[in-house]
């Protein structure tokens, strides 16, 4: 049987170790916790091992964002944290109406005034980000809206920045999720975007043509340069070659001069000889055609004999 003593030194055993368990607070990393002593502030736990007085120290209850809902916790989480808004309804500078959802990504930086300086931390943000985004939204028109999400979210985040400062929170960014104009909006920008698509088919195929067309005349005209380059060389060649000819037959003649001359002496001109040659073959080819029967002379009878009478002497001579 335990006597009185013995049961006095268990239950001061056990108070203790309870007095200890809440005395030590252990801190995890990226964490804290705002301690009051007795209703006043009395310090901000670091990571780590804490010190405090257990029934006179008390943490103090905060609300924070918990899987989309809020809770009261005496954790505050110095992370960077992102709130996930719903979708609201904004209307823009030409009164069209349409819903727009954010993601809000911030930190908190001083937890004493994100504690004291603000009841409901959470709440205040998310009606602050929508008040904000339906000021911005409100001064730009629905094209604007839709082409300038950088500038929506730039101009969003300096606003919330400068608005939860005095909370102790630093905005880091903030991103627009969905722009969800009405759908006779959605069917006219679905118009609009399909006559743009056929207006750049339209064009493309113009432009296909007109470079087809251009290449077809490039090679034509290459090919009719090409053709008069070829009959150029070939009348060259034709030329040159009729050139070589002459040449040849006029050394050819001279030759044949050289040798008349050394056959017939220089008694007869040998220009008299090639001649009488050369008519006497006209007069050959003139009787052998099967056609012409007659015979041309010439019709002074002087020419004629005199004519007749030089290739005589000739052919004596050659003799």
């Amino acid at each position: 049987m335990f006597t009185a003593t013995t049961w006095f030194l268990i239950a001061v055993v056990v108070l203790a170790i309870l007095f200890v368990k809440m005395a030590v607070v252990i801190i995890p990393q990226s964490e804290t916790r705002i301690i009051e002593r007795l209703g006043r502030y009395h310090a901000t736990l670091q990571p780590g091992v804490n010190i405090i007085i257990p029934f006179i120290d008390k943490a103090k209850t905060v609300i924070a964002v918990v899987r989309g809902r809020y809770v009261y916790t005496s954790v505050i989480d110095l992370r960077e944290q992102v709130y996930d808004f719903d979708k609201q309804n904004v209307i823009t500078k030409d009164n069209i109406q349409m819903q727009i959802n954010a993601l809000l990504y911030f930190q908190i930086m001083d937890p004493f005034k994100a504690a004291y300086e603000i009841n409901n931390l959470p709440n205040a943000i998310e009606k602050l980000t929508q008040t904000t985004l339906r000021n911005i939204i409100g001064e730009m028109e629905l094209d604007q809206t839709l082409t300038s999400r950088d500038t929506i979210n730039t101009k969003l985040r300096a606003v919330l920045d400068d608005a939860t400062n005095k909370w102790g929170i630093k905005v880091n960014r903030v991103e627009l999720q969905d722009i969800t104009p009405p759908a006779s909006v959605l069917q006219a920008m679905e118009k609009q975007m399909q006559a743009e698509r056929n207006k750049r088919a339209t064009i493309l195929q113009s432009e296909g043509q007109k470079q087809s067309a251009i290449l077809q005349s490039e090679g034509e005209k290459t090919s009719m340069i090409n053709r008069a380059e070829a009959a150029k060389q070939q009348e060259i060649l034709r030329a040159e070659g009729e050139a070589q000819a002459r040449i040849r037959k006029a050394e050819a003649e001279a030759i044949a001069i050289e040798k008349i001359t050394e056959a017939v002496g220089k008694s007869t001109n040998p220009a008299n000889y090639l001649l009488a040659q050369k008519y006497i073959q006209m007069l050959e080819e003139l009787a052998q055609g099967d056609k012409t029967k007659t015979v041309y002379l010439p019709y002074e009878a002087t020419n004629l004999m005199g004519s007749i009478g030089g290739i005589k002497e000739l052919f004596k001579n050659a003799d």
